[in-house]
């Protein structure tokens, strides 16, 4: 059974930092491509930052510079270091894993979510 587990999210004020975390099992850890997506009220999911199992990366525009992803492949955790927070971060933050099989069909993991408020 896989889970993903987010955890380290909360209430802070504009320009503070959160460091968000993943803990995943019952998956090969090391070998998915990850991410972390948020969820703001009334918006669509978005990509927020990537990891792939070769640790490149890549940020959505709106973060790049202020937010770091990282992977412990040791400890089967994902990071999201999130720096100089914004009230715009306001959202749910969701860990995704994936994998695409031999037929080429995406198939995604996703954890429960974590509530990040930043209020300005």
């Amino acid at each position: 059974q896989v889970q993903l587990v987010e955890s380290g999210g909360g209430l802070v004020q504009a320009g503070d930092s959160l460091k968000l975390s993943c803990a995943a099992s019952g998956i090969i850890f090391r070998t998915y491509d990850m991410g972390w997506y948020r969820q703001a009220p009334g918006k669509q999911r978005e990509l927020v930052a990537a990891i792939t199992s070769a640790g490149s990366t890549n940020y959505a525009d709106s973060v790049k510079g202020r937010f770091t992803i990282s992977r412990d492949n040791a400890k089967n955790t994902m990071y999201l270091q999130m720096n100089s927070l914004k009230p715009e971060d306001t959202a749910v933050y969701y860990c995704n894993a994936y994998y695409i099989s031999r037929l080429a069909v995406r198939h995604d993991y996703w954890g429960q979510g974590t509530q990040v408020t930043v209020s300005s």
